[in-house]
């Protein structure tokens, strides 16, 4: 219920005028930056389970993830109320501006992921099927960062800090999943 508190936050700064001089600008920037957020911290949860030990990690993951992807589709909406629901012009624009494309491209990668979070879409696919899948957030989270530090004109510190922490904990998998000594088996994480 807590990750709703921007969401309503935006609305009540909306109705309020207190978006600013360019109220659609600054909407769509905190819903992606959000977007950013929200995904890096869903991915953070393993690496932070495999360096404390924490289990409570893992079960709000797939929560930080849905609202990932409800703020990267308000992210989209706002673009499009921007682009006055024209698909002719948001089509263009994706295949014309590489920023919106690696934008897109990430949200379309997350569509199948909250379509299969749940219980019984992990049954259907199988446990490793459904893994593999699950995978592209890896991807998306990467096309999130590029489309943050694409689309940013002056100070590019913020989506490098955000590159960097991403490439972290990409580095913490991949160090603990690699086997300690010949012979043994790598963690599962």
């Amino acid at each position: 219920m807590g990750g709703l508190i921007p969401a309503a936050v935006l609305i009540a700064d909306a109705l309020s005028g207190q978006l600013g001089a360019n109220p659609i600008q600054r909407a769509t920037l905190q819903t992606g930056l959000l977007t950013l957020a929200l995904l890096v911290l869903s991915l953070a949860c393993t690496p932070l389970r495999l360096l404390t030990g924490w289990t409570w990690p893992a079960r709000i993951r797939k929560a930080l993830g849905l609202l990932a992807f409800g703020y990267g589709v308000l992210h989209f909406v706002i673009y499009l109320l921007d682009h006055s629901f024209d698909l002719t012009l948001m089509t263009e624009d994706v295949l014309k501006r590489p920023f919106i494309t690696a934008g897109f491209t990430a949200l379309l990668l997350l569509v199948p992921l909250a379509l299969t979070s749940t219980p019984h879409a992990v049954k259907r696919l199988g446990f490793q099927r459904w893994t593999r899948l699950h995978q592209l957030a890896y991807v998306a989270v990467s096309l999130g960062a590029l489309h943050y530090y694409w689309g940013v004109k002056k100070d590019h510190t913020p989506p490098l800090i955000s590159a960097a922490v991403i490439a972290t904990l990409f580095l913490i998998r991949f160090l603990k999943r690699r086997p300690t000594r010949p012979g043994t088996r790598a963690a599962k994480v």
